[in-house]
């Protein structure tokens, strides 16, 4: 039975299940800052293989990482182009650019899609040598970051070709049946949550808004 949350925070027990799953190699189904993702360790190759096979997904196409700081991007990032430096101060509000805030002034989620991806799951990397990063500020990923002390892969949770399930009731059984737990947090949240922007940045720093 679905344990209930008090003011929105999530239970520590959720959280430690959670990591316990991601540190043995595990894939869980988590709710993200955007919609409901499949995570797993990104320095973990096989982990990373699970989620393809249970997307039915070719494993030539990358998937994202989240990440709790920025200061350990250039951990995982070869070269940290200034342009995206600059995009993450907008992000964060520093210069209001109204096109990454939302309506209310609220930074909305932007994954940037760096050039030379390095200290990842080989498999999870484009390539190209590209990887999508976001920075996450939502409650329960921050701390599965931060706790796992690795970046966490964060993939919609859905077959591919399939619609993407917007709220936790929408994922298909499937899904829900291939991985290793299913976080109960947020379960009952039906507040629309808005895809990321996506941007990706060259090596010479020039960049194209995939997504806005």
């Amino acid at each position: 039975m679905q344990r209930k949350m008090e003011n929105g925070r999530y239970d520590k027990e959720d959280l430690q299940e959670a990591l316990r799953v991601l540190r043995a190699g595990g894939i869980i189904v988590y709710p993200t800052d955007t919609v409901w993702g499949i995570g797993c360790d990104a320095t973990n190759e096989e982990a990373v293989r699970k989620i393809y096979r249970l997307k039915q997904r070719e494993d030539s196409k990358s998937m994202l990482v989240l990440m709790d700081s920025e200061a350990k991007l250039p951990y995982y990032v070869g070269d940290i182009p200034e342009a995206a430096e600059m995009l993450l101060d907008c992000c964060n509000g520093e210069n209001g650019d109204a096109s990454l805030n939302g309506e209310n002034g609220d930074s909305k989620p932007m994954t940037i899609i760096y050039p030379h991806a390095r200290n990842l799951a080989g498999n999870l990397i484009a390539e190209d040598g590209s990887i999508g990063i976001r920075i996450t500020n939502e409650a329960f990923s921050k701390a599965l970051c931060a706790q796992l002390r690795h970046p966490l892969v964060s993939t919609s949770a859905n077959i591919s070709g399939h619609p993407t399930a917007r709220f936790f009731h929408e994922i298909e059984q499937e899904v829900l049946d291939g991985a290793d737990y299913v976080c109960r947090f947020r379960r009952d949240d039906e507040t629309p949550h808005e895809p990321s922007s996506i941007i990706k940045i060259n090596a010479d720093g020039s960049f194209r808004i995939i997504r806005s």
